[in-house]
């Protein structure tokens, strides 16, 4: 990362002091208060009246300067060397290692850049604490896992991490052709042989389609299509986190950042819209087929326009435990809100080749047991 400018002006740094030892506060997810690590005070956050609005989608589909600002004042970012992506900290929270791919953060902190500003946050609800003994609990129970991970799951700490989400609202207009397919039977005659053996002519009811083209219109609202705007974790990853409860979201006010990182959006705008179409489709094709109706249908072709598009820019929160294991970088996530736990690890070939050994063994005994 480049040094910030020493010609710039300086830029004061906005802290959340505690006013009884006047040292840095977090956010707390144990009772959603900024809390102080030192004297235990905690301080509520102020309530922000504002709702979360909508944002008209054309109008920011090409940002423009006065349209973006830094994730708060008090923000800084730095970019890993190892896996590229760029996270947001305040202070008191120090760069330190990589929450996504564990390595050494040795870059420079700048002040965070001008980036389109979250509209709502879900607030971390599950501690540290409970994280790390999920995730810990998580490794430990994992079968042929190599007995030095096990090791190493009692003594990793999990990362807090708000991830960037997109959520888009549609309209969609979808003129489609296909055909209609409806069943009717025909008397089909084939030969047979009798209990007696001889051959015979019987007859059976077939089942035929016949097809009409067909053609139509249809439209339908779309709510809130979630995509994850991050590409350090993978979508199936991501996926089975869910649900979210969405319902319970905030409207963005820096002090939920306090003591946690924030990544930054990796997918645009844009391109997040993509993936939204991506989904809409099958419920699109749904309705074409509902509306050709008979007892089969074919979609050849569907043409959707879209109108009154409007997105969210959101943060969700998780732990984070990536760990190296043999040159490899694994993660573990943990859902803040649901503690649901989901990651991917290393396998042991020495323990499954050991017990596909002992099944054979046993399968020998029971063999041995059974001929005695």
């Amino acid at each position: 990362m480049n040094q910030v400018n020493s010609a710039s002006p300086p830029q004061k740094i906005h802290r959340y002091q505690c006013p009884g030892c006047s040292a840095d506060l977090v956010f707390e997810p144990r009772d959603g208060c900024l809390s102080c690590p030192y004297c235990g005070r905690s301080e509520p956050i102020p309530t922000n009246a504002a709702e979360i609005q909508e944002r008209s989608y054309e109008e920011y589909l090409k940002l423009r300067p006065e349209q973006m600002a830094p994730i708060s004042a008090a923000a800084l970012e730095v970019q890993c060397s190892g896996c590229g992506t760029t996270v947001n900290f305040a202070p008191p929270e120090l760069a330190g290692d990589c929450p996504f791919c564990a390595a050494k953060i040795v870059a420079q902190p700048q002040v965070a850049h001008p980036m389109l500003a979250p509209e709502g946050v879900l607030p971390f609800r599950v501690t540290q604490r409970q994280a790390a003994d999920a995730i810990k609990a998580w490794l430990s129970s994992r079968w042929f896992a190599p007995s030095a991970l096990v090791q190493l799951a009692r003594q990793e700490l999990a990362s807090s991490v708000y991830l960037p989400f997109w959520t888009y609202d549609a309209y969609t207009t979808s003129h489609y052709n296909g055909e209609r397919g409806e069943y009717y039977w025909e008397t089909e005659s084939y030969m047979d042989t009798d209990s007696q053996g001889r051959t015979v002519t019987r007859t059976r009811q077939v089942r035929r389609t016949r097809w009409y083209p067909a053609s139509g219109t249809v439209a339908r609202w779309f709510d809130d299509i979630l995509i994850a705007a991050t590409k350090s974790v993978s979508p199936e990853r991501l996926a089975s986190l869910e649900p979210w409860d969405v319902a319970e979201l905030k409207p963005y006010q820096p002090a939920y950042l306090v003591g946690h990182k924030a990544q930054r959006y990796q997918v645009e705008l844009g391109d997040g819209f993509e993936q939204a179409k991506a989904i809409m489709a099958p419920a699109i094709e749904s309705d074409a087929r509902q509306d050709i109706g008979g007892d089969e249908q074919r979609v050849h072709q569907v043409a959707t326009s879209y109108s009154a598009i409007t997105f969210k820019h959101l943060l969700l929160p998780v732990w984070i435990s990536a760990y190296r294991f043999q040159a490899k970088v694994y993660q573990v996530l943990v859902n803040a809100r649901t503690g649901e736990v989901q990651g991917e690890r290393p396998y042991s070939p020495l323990k499954i080749v050991g017990f596909v050994l002992l099944l054979i063994l046993a399968g020998l005994v029971l063999i041995y047991l059974s001929k005695q």
